[in-house]
């Protein structure tokens, strides 16, 4: 039964504390799209994104005018496109650009799953998909990409990882002239999961249903607004405020994530309670870590605090939806988080501390730009270890770097909207190429053998 106190608090996150949807996805499977000829193919899944998808945006538009909660975006998500190039052959190309016309009538914000699934080895369609890559986000607007090169189940591919560094150089390479956009729009994943609604690394998995509903929830600043009123609390307190704050974001999520299912008729799949960060003022990560006492966010004691937070959101996100998800927790994308762009540029916090607290976190390296001469070899092992940190540890880990062509550290780039903006930051640049080259695959852990 809600009370009156928690309508007026609700209402006071959404107008003075950035609460918000971050966004609905509709994952849709195109399994049944395939077809031997490619053009009847990519006629099939055009049909279907827009049938499935054409009253997504203007649902969306109507639950936050009648229920007074923003929506940021509206998304699309899709089976993974090497496995529908499986069964054509042919340009992956032609798949992008009917993906970005779709979108085009849509009207969605982006759609993710130009995608392939690599961790324990290449299958058909997949390596010809990841070739194709950087001109895919060059060509198009709205497509995200994600590849997934390891699991805790299988190890890690190696030779997809060596591959992904070239890739990934290549993006931004291509992009160059829009402020290297490309690799901004393409995540690296070790232990992906199938229901993430979240760019862009979000695809629908093949265990999914033809057709669900995905919500992604946000609200760093009223977590961060609710801390401040117990400025003298102790640690325990603190997580106490924090899953009760998470409880209450949830919810909301919860409310809109039913309310689109029910009026586009489609299943409700999961909420995703991750706190996702914005480069405005108010909506920051970095900013929650600091109101639990540290100066600046990469201090000593920031990889303690983030645990603290990440558990906390968990705990009390999960008692309020019937079906949690995705990533869950909180995300440190340095270009989208105005705390850690601060922190990024004062040089209080380094790609090695970002690292750290990847282990403990719901992601990874993200939004991460670095000087554009960094090497393919060098991209490649930032990869791999991420990649063992999600491996060892059973937990997704990403990495999304974009490397700065033509530019060097203390140097900025300028993506606008939600990806934000971001200084050059430093890397290693002891060469990796020995150990990148030898391919092979990274065994599964022992943690894996639990059947």
């Amino acid at each position: 039964m809600l009370e009156i106190n928690d309508v007026f608090e609700t209402v006071n996150m959404i107008a003075n504390e950035n609460l918000d949807i971050r966004t609905i996805t509709m994952g849709i499977s195109l399994l049944d799209c395939c077809d031997s000829d490619i053009n009847r193919a990519c006629d099939k899944v055009y049909d279907k994104i827009v049938r499935k998808a054409e009253n997504l945006v203007k649902t969306g538009e109507d639950i936050e005018r009648e229920y007074g909660i923003p929506i940021i975006n509206k998304r699309v998500s899709v089976t993974p496109i090497s496995m529908i190039l499986a069964a054509s052959g042919g340009d992956p190309l032609l798949y992008a650009k009917t993906l970005e016309r779709a979108v085009n009538t849509i009207g969605v914000n982006f759609l993710g799953g130009y995608s392939a699934l690599v961790q324990k080895g290449f299958a058909a369609g997949d390596e010809a998909l990841i070739r194709s890559i950087p001109e895919a986000l060059d060509i198009t607007d709205h497509i995200c990409s994600s590849v997934n090169i390891g699991s805790t189940k299988t190890g890690i591919n190696m030779d997809a990882v060596a591959l992904m560094g070239e890739i990934v150089k290549q993006a931004a390479e291509k992009t160059a002239y829009k402020d290297c956009i490309g690799p901004a729009k393409l995540v690296v994943f070790c232990n992906a999961p199938e229901d993430n609604p979240f760019m862009a690394g979000a695809f629908h998995g093949a265990g999914e249903p033809d057709c669900v509903i995905n919500v992604g929830v946000s609200g760093p600043g009223v977590v961060r607004s609710a801390l401040s009123k117990i400025p003298d609390a102790s640690v325990t307190e603190v997580a106490e405020m924090v899953k009760r704050t998470a409880f209450k974001i949830t919810r909301v999520g919860q409310l809109v994530a039913n309310e689109a299912s029910k009026r586009l008729d489609v299943p409700f799949g999961i909420v995703d309670l991750s706190l996702a960060p914005t480069p405005a003022v108010g909506d920051s990560v970095a900013h929650i870590l600091e109101e639990m006492g540290l100066s600046q966010c990469g201090a000593a004691g920031t990889t303690a605090c983030l645990a603290l937070l990440n558990d906390a959101v968990k705990k009390g996100g999960v008692m309020a939806s019937s079906s949690v998800g995705g990533l869950s927790g909180a995300f440190i994308p340095v270009s989208e988080d105005a705390g850690m762009i601060d922190a990024a540029r004062s040089g209080c916090l380094k790609i090695e501390k970002l690292e750290a607290m990847t282990a403990v976190c719901s992601v990874g390296l993200d939004m991460i730009v670095i000087p554009g001469d960094t090497t393919p070899a060098v991209i490649s092992a930032i990869i791999a270890d991420e990649a063992a940190i999600g491996m060892v540890n059973s937990k997704t880990t990403a990495v999304r770097v974009i490397p700065a062509i033509g530019k060097n550290i203390g140097d900025e780039l300028e993506f606008g909207g939600l990806l934000g903006s971001g200084p050059v930051m430093p890397v290693n640049t002891a060469d990796p190429s020995k150990f990148i080259s030898r391919g092979g695959k990274i065994p599964a852990p022992l943690q894996s053998l639990k059947n």
